[in-house]
């Protein structure tokens, strides 16, 4: 009986000098609403065309990750050059941030966000034929067919002015076939 007296007391003040667990911490904000759904209407399994017609040149997958917080594209052309983006809003500067990595080696940062109902993402590119580095403006629009238009222009002098650089058509591969 005194050993048990004993075991209980020992057992009192080990559960009272145990640390108690902490508090756990509050949940990390969650990519909800407008800012982070802006670029949503892109998101899908989609056949790639040229604007101006012509055959497929490309399947693209644009999914959500990272939970929600981030949209990622897997460009599949069907005569190489692939490539993955990575397109993500960022409370802090209030835009979108894309990171383009293709076959080549290298990669590609382009920064914007929603304008009149429309995704403009910007960064350099590339360069022209006598070497100038080109800035890319890439224009994403969701079209009345709900397909969606990436219509792509390049500017070497710093967007002072621009040239078509590419035009591309994005139809859902399920309204493709």
């Amino acid at each position: 009986m005194i050993t048990t007296s004993i075991a209980l007391l020992f057992l009192q003040a080990a559960s009272t000098d145990a640390p108690q667990p902490a508090t756990p911490p509050p949940p990390p904000p969650r990519c909800e609403g407008e800012n982070y759904e802006a670029f949503d209407f892109w998101v899908g399994e989609w056949q790639v065309t040229p604007a101006a017609g012509g055959d497929p040149i490309a399947d693209s997958r644009i999914e959500k990750v990272s939970a929600n917080c981030a949209i990622r594209e897997t460009w599949m052309p069907y005569r190489g050059g692939h490539g993955t983006s990575l397109s993500a809003y960022d409370p802090q500067t209030n835009n979108w941030h894309q990171l383009w990595v293709g076959a080549r080696p290298g990669r590609v940062f382009f920064d914007g966000g929603p304008h009149e109902g429309k995704m403009i993402l910007t960064g350099y590119w590339g360069k022209d034929a006598q070497g100038n580095s080109q800035l890319v403006r890439m224009t994403y629009s969701v079209q009345g067919d709900g397909s969606v238009r990436q219509y792509g222009q390049a500017s070497v002098d710093h967007g002072q002015t621009w040239t078509d650089s590419f035009d591309l058509i994005y139809r859902r591969k399920d309204a493709a076939e």
